[in-house]
């Protein structure tokens, strides 16, 4: 496996459940502004859509779209039950906190990345983002991870996600279960690998 990837973009939690997987892969670095692998390959020969994360599979085929992919992993790895089996309704669950962080969360982070976005744009969507949060606070009270006292693959999108959030200036203080997640997840060792491999921390 291939996976296309950009350091600290959503990319970051495909690279996570591959590393808590302990499935191994290659991985190449792409410049999503010049659209150009780090070989000086077209990146949009490989997604035209230009984004990451793409994990190339081989044989011609790839998956694009963070949620299909992190399950994918997943899927390869069984033992490590970073996903419910597939037709359970934990796996649905799984897949409710999949789509929540990415339509309700990574969406609404777009348009603060943007220097051409109003600041009443932005305003917008921090509160957009924050009423979120505060949901998923609830929802981890008493809880180690979003499926309970497993770890899953959207808990490395989740994470992800909160890394956005420190870098505009959230105070996740303000919801003490969603910071005591993030300093758990971010404490796991498979998540400082991915996370060393991509350069966001160093080594200690």
């Amino acid at each position: 496996m291939k996976l296309y990837y950009s350091p600290g973009a959503c990319s970051l939690s495909p690279h996570i459940a591959l590393a808590e997987a302990g499935l191994s892969a290659d991985y190449v670095k792409v410049d999503l502004r010049g659209k150009k692998t780090e070989g000086g390959d077209d990146y949009l020969k490989v997604n035209p859509k230009g984004q990451v994360p793409v994990l190339d599979l081989g044989g011609g085929d790839t998956l694009t779209e963070g949620p299909a992919i992190v399950q994918y992993i997943a899927d390869k790895a069984p033992d490590k039950k970073l996903a419910p089996a597939n037709g359970t309704i934990e796996r649905y669950r799984l897949q409710e906190w999949l789509n929540l962080i990415t339509s309700e969360l990574h969406k609404s982070f777009s348009p603060l990345f943007s220097p051409t976005m109003s600041d009443d744009t932005k305003n917008f969507y921090r509160e957009k983002i924050s009423k979120t949060f505060a949901y998923v606070d609830g929802k981890l009270a008493g809880k180690d991870y979003l499926m309970g006292s497993q770890f899953t693959v959207a808990d490395g999108y989740l994470f992800t996600i909160l890394r956005w959030a420190l870098a505009m200036k959230f105070d996740l203080a303000q919801w003490p279960n969603l910071k005591a997640y993030f300093d758990r997840v971010g404490a796991r060792p498979k998540v400082k690998e991915a996370m060393l491999a991509e350069g966001l921390i160093k080594a200690a």
